[in-house]
């Protein structure tokens, strides 16, 4: 999905440091994925401790990373361009939406959430985050992690398209773990349980509709100006995301990663079920769609 060219970028919604660390990583990508399964299938953890999904690790306090200049990033041009530019233009229009939506659709405020935006690695509230830990929800401090260069993985490692919305797919999903915080569902997802009907599973299926929610509307969000941030989607733009969310399915990482597939391990999902519930949300257009805690047809 291309950002309209004119539209400004509000970089006061990301930051490039890190903070204290010591709680539990919310949806880790698909670095965490690889690293659970292959645990879980052999028996022995090889997540580091805090890089599991829905680990609580506390570790010693540690400092933070220096600031990271977003001043290249003003304008849709060039988010159109520029990856890290392309993070911030999604995280404004998600939470321009957010701020509008939940209010509206379930009676509860919207809270900002910062980005934070690194290279390498840094630290959280909720432990070390690091291009192998993927992009991730720290509920402690209430904060988005990415890596940048995660995009070049999700493409080159496991087969996801290269299209904008694959990326911003990441994004929205990142936020939907915040909105599921807010809504108090989080909880419900950190009961330690694997397997295609598990809390973490239904938390990371929800976070995918909630992202098909926002993309519904992403062409309607707009900057502080009032000008639009985001072209209407595409047939391309769908399909890119769709590929995003195949890629990171557990049944998928499995495969790959071990020629086998264990559903009793699984923490986000299948290909298919993260791809069904994408588009829940998509087409619905409202969160009220989006409660897999409610069905067992995940």
């Amino acid at each position: 999905m291309s950002f309209n060219e004119g539209a400004s970028l509000d970089t006061s919604q990301v930051t490039g440091g890190g903070g204290v660390r010591g709680g539990a990583v919310i949806g880790g990508g698909a670095g965490t994925i690889i690293l659970l399964i292959l645990g879980l299938i052999f028996g022995q953890d090889l997540t580091g401790g805090s890089a599991s999904p829905f680990d609580t690790t506390q570790i010693q306090p540690g400092g933070e990373t220096s600031q990271t200049d977003f001043s290249q990033c003003k304008t849709g041009a060039d988010a159109n361009r520029d990856v890290t530019c392309r993070i911030i233009g999604t995280v404004n229009s998600v939470q321009d939406y957010w701020t509008d939506a939940l209010p509206a659709d379930v009676q509860r405020q919207y809270q900002e959430a910062k980005t934070v935006i690194y290279s390498g690695s840094t630290q959280s509230a909720c432990g070390a985050a690091s291009n192998a830990t993927g992009p991730f929800y720290c509920p402690s401090d209430q904060r988005i992690y990415i890596d940048a260069s995660f995009f070049d993985e999700l493409t080159s490692r496991f087969g996801a398209d290269d299209g904008a919305l694959a990326q911003e797919y990441v994004v929205a999903h990142e936020y939907g773990h915040h909105v599921e915080n807010l809504l108090g569902f989080l909880e419900k997802g950190q009961d330690g349980q694997t397997g295609p009907l598990s809390g973490g599973v239904r938390i990371e299926l929800m976070a995918d509709c909630m992202a098909g929610v926002w993309a519904n509307h992403a062409s309607t969000t707009k900057d502080a100006d009032g000008n639009t941030l985001l072209k209407p989607l595409t047939d391309t733009d769908i399909q890119s995301a769709l590929s995003a969310a195949s890629a990171v399915g557990d049944d998928r990482i499995q495969k790959s990663s071990t020629g086998r597939v264990n559903q009793e391990s699984w923490t986000h999902g299948s290909s298919e079920s993260r791809q069904r519930w994408f588009l829940a949300g998509y087409e619905s257009g409202s969160v009220n769609r989006c409660d897999t805690f409610s069905t067992d047809d995940l």
